[in-house]
């Protein structure tokens, strides 16, 4: 009897705690239960709490698990910390090590010590003055001048062309697109910024898009990327040049000033020999852009030799009665044609007591009123040179064979890749100043004929610590005309005058089907005969 009541007992105990535990586990289950839309709801099925009164307990509980995963990443990260500074304390002694040693590799030194802000600011700093913004730096050869890009709002013009080998385009990859767009905004936010009008004697004005005219772009691989760029100023003839440097970091701001250019006055000096029609179709160019437009200029003609002189007096003569324009000067020399000899009298002969900035030139020269600007805006006495790179024109009865007429000298200058190339390989066109012309030397007097005497004096700058602005030039043009290598030349100037010749023809692909015209031609008559037999 009492078994059967020891067994009832411990069945009752055993069915209560069953009970227990499971209410335990139904009130564990909701406690730890994730706040939801039905949190309240929750809350009242898990006792008949108040709402506020369950809330203050899920925020109390949800406080406290929070406050515990912190402490845990706080232990976590000082825990990193102390082994970084573990190991770097391990680094620094087998730096020290190697130091004393004297076997410490080269380039390592900088993680002897711990970098600031300051270190990374003297860093910037020295790439700054490492790279050619301020000063010139000397080169060793021509081959070693890094060409500058220009660049506009639209364009970009290049001598690099890569794959799509246009001479200018619009900047097709977004990366280099949105550089220069955020180069261009960051100049006008350094224009328009509260220090640029800091100076009262400067008339405060905003800068916008549209006042950019042109800007200069190259990168330095081991230094940065410099931009110098002009916008315009108060008059036609002021302007304003921002330069900033990006030395593979942020972009610096390098300097900012005021450029006035009406006191400029450029001495166009132009070597000639006969050539009386090409010299009028100069000067018709030189009417238009120079006395029109311009109205700062010299013109001096260098004149090899007698025959046809006449010619060329009676053109100059004929711009005098007709424009009033008599800011020229004819030398004649009665020698044989040296363009160099030329150029150097040319320098020479000028008599005023003004530094001139000369633009040495030739007579198959097109120029606009834009690179007139140009020439002044990159030319500085005793600091720059500027060695523009002139697009030249392809042969128009070949780029033209299938129109009927050729169009206009105006129309032909188009900078495309069917029409002409950047003539990189040449340093003729140049504007410099006559002191520093002077100062280097001028050209080498041994010079005879045709060639290389630009190319000394080229080098003569890369070897100076003048800088040499060395990039395309939008409003430069080389016209074509027919060229004859003389037989009398030196067989390496002979050479140079023979590639010239054949890359101022036709681009590779025009000269191609010139070259594969039979079996293009052939190619065209077998199709044809095919399409008749399929009818």
């Amino acid at each position: 009897m009492l078994t059967r009541w020891l067994l009832a007992l411990a069945a009752r105990v055993g069915l209560i705690v069953v009970g227990l535990c499971c209410c335990l586990s139904l009130f564990y289950l909701l406690a730890c239960k994730p706040a939801s839309r039905n949190s309240q709801q929750s809350l009242v099925w898990s006792g008949g709490a108040t709402s506020k009164e369950g809330y203050l307990a899920l925020l109390q509980e949800r406080e406290d698990s929070h406050r515990h995963y912190i402490n845990s990443l706080t232990k976590q990260i000082a825990q990193l910390k102390e082994a970084l500074q573990e190991r770097t304390k391990q680094l620094r002694e087998s730096l020290d090590k190697a130091k004393t040693k004297g076997i410490l590799p080269q380039g390592l030194e900088s993680l002897h010590k711990t970098p600031t802000q300051s270190d990374m600011k003297e860093f910037f700093r020295s790439q700054l003055h490492q790279a050619e913004v301020n000063s010139g730096v000397k080169l060793s050869s021509e081959y070693a001048v890094i060409p500058y890009d220009t660049l506009t709002l639209q364009r970009v013009y290049q001598l690099e062309t890569g794959l799509t080998r246009h001479p200018e385009e619009r900047p097709v990859r977004r990366d280099r697109r949105d550089e220069l767009i955020g180069t261009v905004e960051t100049a006008l936010h350094v224009l328009n910024g509260p220090q640029q009008h800091a100076d009262n004697s400067r008339r405060k004005r905003t800068y916008s898009p549209s006042d950019f005219i042109e800007g200069l772009t190259r990168t330095e691989r081991d230094r940065g990327t410099v931009y110098e760029l002009m916008f315009k100023g108060d008059s036609p003839q002021e302007f304003t040049r921002l330069v900033l440097f990006r030395p593979l970091g942020p972009v610096m701001k390098v300097k900012s000033e005021s450029v006035d250019t009406r006191s400029t006055l450029i001495n166009i000096i132009v070597p000639l020999s006969k050539r009386p029609d090409t010299f009028r179709q100069f000067i018709s160019n030189f009417r238009e852009v120079c006395i029109q437009q311009d109205g700062r200029v010299h013109l001096t003609v260098v004149y090899f030799g007698r025959d046809q002189i006449d010619q060329v007096k009676a053109t100059l003569d004929q711009t005098t009665r007709q424009t009033r324009f008599r800011s020229f000067t004819l030398i004649q020399l009665n020698e044989e044609f040296s363009r160099g000899r030329g150029l150097e009298v040319g320098a020479r002969a000028w008599r005023r007591s003004q530094n001139v900035l000369l633009f040495f030139c030739d007579v198959d020269i097109h120029f606009t009123a834009d690179f007139l600007t140009s020439c002044r805006l990159n030319a500085e006495p005793g600091k720059k040179v500027y060695y523009p790179v002139l697009f030249s024109q392809y042969n128009p009865s070949i780029i033209y064979s299938n129109q009927t007429l050729l169009p206009s000298v105006q129309q032909q200058l188009v900078i495309r890749k069917e029409t002409g190339f950047w003539r990189d390989f040449g340093f003729g066109m140049t504007c410099q100043y006559r002191s520093d012309f002077i100062n280097i030397g001028g050209f080498d007097r041994n010079t005879k004929g045709w060639g290389l005497e630009d190319v000394h004096l080229y080098r003569k700058y890369l070897h100076s610590k003048l800088m040499v602005i060395r990039s395309p030039s939008r409003g430069l043009f080389h016209l074509w005309h027919e060229k004859s290598c003389a037989d009398e030349l030196p067989p390496d100037k002979y050479k140079m005058c023979m590639q010239t010749k054949a890359m101022s023809e036709a681009s590779h692909s025009q000269l191609g089907e010139l070259f594969f015209r039979r079996e293009i031609e052939a190619h065209l008559n077998s199709r044809r005969q095919e399409n008749r037999g399929a009818r």
